[in-house]
């Protein structure tokens, strides 16, 4: 029975959780990525699942998976939408590493969806395009799970901010862990030259943070690093970690 169950049928069990995830989270904040990921690897087992755009962050991260954890499950939430650079980018993380990344599909195909709803959404309804092809994809895979590990940094906005690097994450009813949190752009990058990790070409095309190809640009010197996404919208975040924590 999954953690998600157990929450909502035992208050007692739950507050438990919560003191466990409270130690924890004091425990590993100041800990090195690898050592959060083994402690993660440890704790929840075949239980723990990561989730990954492919984004630097999430190719650092299966950098270590690999050395390890090798055995998670990863997967990428594949809206129809995304980049061809962001799908080849899956088979050299694969060849490299033997990580085959799991790619989730919603439920209609993006011809099937843009039929139904007379159009693209992702261009008149940019949230109810991701709610469809995202969180509910994600809420399908992590109802499998019982915590799930994601590449954000608490300097990458401030939806984020806050993000603890082991908390419980009420939307999704799970337990959500962020190796990453307390590292910077600048270590991400320095570390990826270093053990040469493979990663998104578009980077070096001004891409910083890259999602689905309809509504991600390259952004401009001063410019958010999230300035790119749903560009002339007050849209920031798809969703997946916006108040979560």
């Amino acid at each position: 029975m999954g953690l998600n169950v157990i929450n909502l049928q035992r208050p007692d069990v739950a507050a438990a959780l919560l003191a466990e995830l409270a130690a924890a989270n004091s425990l590993l904040e100041n800990a090195e990525p690898s050592d959060i990921i083994l402690w993660a690897a440890r704790r929840y087992g075949d239980r723990l699942t990561m989730a990954t755009a492919f984004g630097p962050e999430g190719c650092v991260i299966l950098h270590w998976l690999a050395q390890l954890a090798p055995r998670t499950f990863v997967f990428n939430l594949d809206t129809g939408y995304q980049f061809a650079e962001t799908l080849e980018l899956r088979d050299r993380i694969a060849k490299r590493y033997g990580i085959e990344v799991s790619l989730e599909r919603p439920d209609t195909t993006v011809a099937e969806y843009e039929r139904i709803h007379g159009g693209p959404l992702h261009s008149t309804d940019p949230n109810r395009c991701c709610a469809d092809r995202k969180i509910a994809v994600i809420k399908r895979v992590l109802g499998r799970f019982d915590a799930w590990m994601s590449g954000i940094r608490r300097d990458q906005s401030s939806d984020r901010a806050a993000a603890p690097v082991v908390g419980w994450d009420d939307k999704f009813g799970v337990v959500k862990i962020s190796p990453l949190a307390n590292w910077t752009k600048a270590r991400i990058w320095d570390l990826i030259v270093k053990e040469d990790i493979p990663y998104n070409p578009l980077h070096d095309q001004g891409y910083v943070s890259i999602g689905c190809a309809p509504c991600t640009r390259p952004v401009v010197v001063g410019e958010d690093e999230r300035a790119g996404r749903w560009s002339g919208t007050a849209k920031t975040e798809c969703g997946l970690h916006s108040r979560d924590h």
